[in-house]
């Protein structure tokens, strides 16, 4: 199901791009010969005269055909023989239509899901000693302007805190600065539950935290610690607000697989910088937003995840993540597939539309922003050559360009094949 969920999403990520290049080709007066979706043997093809529609054997791709595009070629409908800002134009539409999918999907997630307000719902010491209270709504830090909550954990990736920020919330319709000491420091043990009714079981056991060392793993449920019995998440919330760690020995009694396992550690010390709140994973969704209210928060996903992209190719050239942290087509089928189980798993049908839906903002962002890049064999590459052109008022040779596209389709297809053998191995946990 997530394989023709994802061939799915290609299919209409694909097919809206290559809608772009083929609707201003038309309207510019260019000749287009094929219109496909998909890469390889054709399975079906129709249509009589200038124009023939396809679908092809492989999902992963699409094309639109023009008379002229890479090579010379007479004819009044080439793609060469128009005018510089015609074959701009052309060219742009693609990736434009990517952001204008975008858009259209931002319409139904904010529409159903709801707004990502950035209105503090939770508060912990330091940030209330400052002055910020539950219900309040972010508006800046440290002069960055936050208009959806998802904007302040992107911020922080950018911009590390160091031992102060200044917040600007809105209250009752009046702007409050306050300043928080961001610095902290204690004990912590490195697991993650879930603080509901239910029973406590560690969600997660970081990497090379004391409860790792000391043999504790995800799964398993906590069944008391340092004698106090515990039957569920909120429970052990209260005794950590009762029972602050400080550094103490802790022992923790969990069950695994049908047994009782006593387990001894001391916790680690750690110091780390804060905002002291929580507001990036609130959503309003009981709260009707108007029609244009819908538009405005709309437009501000597609520019977040745009934002985020270039966050994500910031940290790649950089180095911050490597070659082998990109993902294609398997890994995007993969994500899909955890998109939609977790969804079920949350909230059922709904939230599982809305986690894809979600991953359609991210997809077509990333796909418009990173066909908007000058690597040749790319929408971007091609623009560059036509931007040179109206700049200096001469062509660059039909023939060299070509040769510059041909060589960077043949480096993007090595790069394909490398990321796609990446993503086989990642599934097999390699």
């Amino acid at each position: 199901m997530k394989i023709i969920i994802a061939i799915l999403i290609f299919s209409v990520l694909i097919l809206f791009h290559e809608l772009g290049h083929f609707l201003l080709a038309k309207a510019c007066g260019v000749g287009v010969t094929e219109f496909a979706l998909g890469m390889g043997p054709k399975i079906v093809s129709w249509g009589k005269g200038e124009t023939k529609y396809a679908i092809k054997a492989l999902p992963f791709g699409g094309s639109c055909a023009m008379v002229g595009e890479d090579e010379d070629d007479p004819s009044p409908k080439a793609f060469g023989n128009k005018k510089a800002w015609q074959r701009f134009l052309v060219i742009a539409a693609g990736p434009c239509f990517n952001f204008l999918l975008a858009f259209i999907c931002s319409l139904f997630f904010i529409g159903v899901g709801g707004v990502n307000k950035p209105v503090v719902y939770s508060v912990e010491n330091a940030a209330a000693e400052a002055g910020i209270q539950k219900g309040d709504t972010v508006r800046s830090i440290n002069g960055t302007k936050i208009t959806i909550g998802r904007e302040i954990p992107l911020y922080l990736f950018n911009h590390p805190l160091d031992g102060s920020a200044e917040i600007v919330v809105e209250r009752g319709g009046e702007l409050l600065t306050k300043t928080v000491n961001t610095h902290r420091e204690g004990w912590r043990m490195g697991i993650t539950y879930m603080a509901d009714e239910t029973g406590c079981s560690l969600k997660t056991v970081s990497e090379g935290s004391a409860a790792e060392s000391a043999g504790l793993k995800a799964g398993d449920v906590l069944v008391s610690i340092n004698g106090t019995k515990i039957t569920s998440g909120k429970e052990l919330s209260a005794y950590f607000d009762e029972h602050p760690m400080d550094g103490s020995l802790l022992e923790l009694v969990v069950q695994r697989d049908g047994a009782e396992l006593s387990f001894r550690f001391l916790p680690s010390h750690y110091e780390t910088e804060e905002l002291g709140f929580s507001a990036e994973y609130y959503y309003d969704d009981i709260n009707p937003v108007s029609f244009f209210g819908v538009i405005r928060y709309s437009a501000k996903e597609v520019v977040y995840w745009i934002r985020y992209t270039l966050m994500s190719l910031k940290m790649l050239i950089s180095g911050q993540v490597g070659v082998q942290d990109l993902s294609g087509p398997v890994g995007i089928v993969d994500t899909i597939g955890q998109a939609v189980e977790e969804g079920e798993k949350s909230g059922g049908f709904k939230d599982a539309a809305l986690n894809v839906l979600m991953l359609m903002i991210l997809l077509n962002a990333n796909l418009g922003l990173m066909n908007l890049l000058p690597i040749p064999a790319l929408d971007g590459g091609r623009l560059l050559f036509i931007l040179i052109e109206l700049v200096t008022g001469k062509r660059v040779p039909q023939k060299f360009e070509g040769l510059v596209h041909l060589i960077g389709f043949i480096l993007l297809m090595l790069l394909m094949v490398f990321v796609l053998f990446n993503d086989v191995m990642k599934l097999f946990g390699k």
